[in-house]
C-alpha cells in the first residue's frame, strides 16, 4: 500500500462529467489499496474569472484581496469533488489551504510556502477518509488568505507530498507526459519514461509549460518522486526523479523553445573596467530579467554588448538602454524583437564531448544563423531568428535521434 498525491488541474475540473471522471479514478486507486490525497485547481477560466472582476472595480487595489478573492474558485471545487467521491461509496473531506493549514509568508498573490501541518490529512486517511485540499492557497501569520501565483496548485501537491513523505505525487493534466519537444511543432517528439529534475527544471525555465517551475524545485530539494500523467488517457506518464535513480540516461533529453525573447546591443561602448554594470545595473533596477549576454571587443578598444530580455520587456529596456548609452558615450542602440531560444538539454552532456559541434552543424547544413549562444552543463542554447523556429526543432529532434522509434544519438 502506497501513499499518493494526486493533483488535477483546471482542465481535468472543467466541468460536473469531468469531476465526477476524476472522482472514479480516485476511487480506482483506493480500491488498489492506496492511501490517496488529492489536491485540485480551480475549474479551467475561473481564476482568470475572478480576477478580471476584482480588476474590474480597482485595477491596482489590494493585492490581500485579490487573494481573498481567487482563493475562491478552489473552494468550489474541493466541495464538488468531494460530494462526488461520496456519491460512489469513498468518504472524503474537503479542506481550504488554511484549514490543513499550508502557512506562506504575507507577499499576496505570489506566496511562498513556510510550513506545512500535514497531521489532519494523516489522520484522514488511517481512517479511510480521501482529503480533497485546495491548491494554489494558504494562510499567512496574521490570517490572510494568500495564493502561491500561477501554477500554484502544482507546488501545493508537491509540497504536501513532502509534508505526508508520500511515496509519489501524480500531476494530472491534458498531456499523457512530458515529450521530447513540444508535439505541435514536432508531430514526431516522443514522451519519456523518465526525466531528471535537473533537467525537468531546465526545460521548464526554457519554455515547456508542463510542470511549474516551483513545484520542481519543490520536488527536487525534498526528493518527492514525481509523476506527470494525463486525466483522459490511461498511461504511464513520466516519472520525474534522481539522477543517481537512472541508469544509460540518453544524451539529450529534449528540446525546449520560447517565443517570448528579445535583444539588445549597445554598440561602440568604450572597453573598460566597470561597463557592464553600468548597462545591465539599470535594466535590473527596473525589474527586468536579463537571460543571455555576449561581449565582443573590437580592435578600436570599444565593445558591442548584447543582451536578451523578455518580449514584453522590450521597449521599457530600449529605453533604458538608449539613455544609458548616451551617459557612456556608446555609439548606438539597436535590438530585435524577431528572434527565438531554442535549447538542447541532457545530463548526458556532461560525459559526452561535441554536442555542441553538432547542434551548430545541424543547424548550419539547414541554413540557420546563430546569433547567441549560452552553455551550461547540461544545456546548449542558441538565438536564432523567430521564422525558423520549427525547422530549428525538427532539425535538432533528428539529428539526436529523438524519434520514437530511433535510436538516441
Amino acid at each position: 500500500m502506497a501513499l499518493i498525491v494526486q493533483k488535477y488541474g483546471g482542465t481535468s475540473m472543467g466541468s460536473v462529467e469531468r469531476i465526477e471522471h476524476v472522482a472514479n479514478k480516485v476511487a480506482g486507486w483506493r480500491a488498489r489499496g492506496h492511501q490517496v490525497v488529492v489536491v485540485v485547481s480551480a475549474m479551467s477560466g475561473e481564476t482568470d474569472r475572478l480576477l478580471k472582476l476584482a480588476k474590474s472595480i480597482s485595477p491596482r487595489g489590494s493585492r490581500r484581496e485579490f487573494d481573498q478573492i481567487a482563493a475562491t474558485g478552489e473552494q468550489v471545487t474541493i466541495g464538488l469533488l468531494a460530494l462526488a467521491l461520496e456519491k460512489i461509496g469513498v468518504p472524503s473531506r474537503s479542506y481550504t489551504g488554511w484549514q490543513v493549514p499550508i502557512r506562506t509568508d504575507s507577499a499576496y498573490t505570489k506566496a511562498r510556502i513556510q510550513d506545512i501541518d500535514a497531521s489532519r490529512l494523516r489522520a484522514d486517511c488511517e481512517a479511510g477518509i480521501v482529503p480533497v485540499v485546495a491548491g494554489f492557497q494558504g494562510i499567512d501569520e496574521t490570517g490572510a488568505v494568500t495564493t502561491l501565483g500561477r501554477g500554484g496548485s502544482d507546488t501545493t501537491g508537491v509540497a504536501l507530498a513532502a509534508a505526508l513523505k508520500a511515496d509519489e505525487c501524480q500531476i494530472y493534466t491534458d498531456v499523457d507526459g512530458v515529450y521530447t519537444t513540444d508535439p505541435r511543432v514536432e508531430p514526431k517528439a516522443r514522451r519519456l519514461d523518465k526525466i531528471t529534475f535537473e533537467e525537468m527544471l531546465e526545460l521548464a525555465s526554457l519554455g515547456s509549460k508542463v510542470l511549474q517551475i516551483r513545484s520542481v524545485e519543490f520536488a527536487g530539494k525534498y526528493k518527492v518522486p514525481l509523476r506527470v500523467v494525463s486525466t483522459f488517457v490511461d498511461g504511464p506518464g513520466t516519472l520525474i526523479t534522481l539522477e543517481d535513480s537512472m541508469m544509460e540516461e540518453p544524451l539529450i533529453s529534449g528540446i525546449a523553445f520560447t517565443r517570448d525573447e528579445a535583444q539588445l546591443t549597445v554598440a561602440g561602448v568604450p572597453d573598460r573596467p566597470g561597463i557592464a554594470a553600468a548597462i545591465l545595473g539599470p535594466i535590473g533596477e527596473a525589474n527586468i530579467e536579463i537571460d543571455m549576454i555576449v561581449q565582443n571587443v573590437g580592435a578600436d578598444g570599444t565593445t558591442d554588448f548584447t543582451f536578451t530580455v523578455q518580449r514584453t520587456d522590450y521597449e521599457r529596456a530600449l529605453e533604458i538602454s538608449r539613455k544609458v548609452a548616451g551617459e557612456l558615450g556608446a555609439k548606438g542602440v539597436n535590438g530585435a524583437t524577431d528572434i527565438v531560444k531554442v535549447s538542447l538539454v541532457g545530463v548526458g552532456m556532461r560525459s559526452h564531448a561535441g554536442i555542441a559541434s553538432k547542434m551548430f552543424t545541424a543547424l548550419a547544413a539547414a541554413g540557420i544563423n546563430i546569433r547567441m549562444i549560452s552553455t551550461s552543463e547540461i544545456k546548449i542554447s542558441v538565438v536564432i531568428d523567430e521564422i525558423y523556429l520549427e525547422l530549428a526543432v525538427r532539425t535538432l529532434h533528428k539529428a539526436f535521434g529523438l524519434e520514437e522509434g530511433a535510436k538516441p544519438a
